[in-house]
């Protein structure tokens, strides 16, 4: 293991401790870098689709256990 994921290991078991869980997953989506823009992206990949169509697609996605909480 490099020097420094031995310090992010330690980095990561203090954030672990002293935040609680909810603010542990807050600190990790501020300091996590994005690419690209997903509302835009969002809107590019349905723009053909009706919003009937949209939300079947949806729940088709729930159905499979495949939904993710933002």
């Amino acid at each position: 293991m490099s020097a420094e994921a031995v310090v992010l290991n330690k980095v990561f078991g203090i954030l672990r401790r002293e935040l609680s869980a909810e603010e542990y997953v807050r600190y990790l989506r501020m300091v996590t870098p994005r690419i690209g823009d997903a509302t835009k992206e969002l809107r590019e990949k349905t723009k053909d689709l009706s919003l009937d169509e949209v939300i079947e697609g949806a729940e088709e996605i729930e159905k499979r256990g495949g939904g993710s909480a933002g």
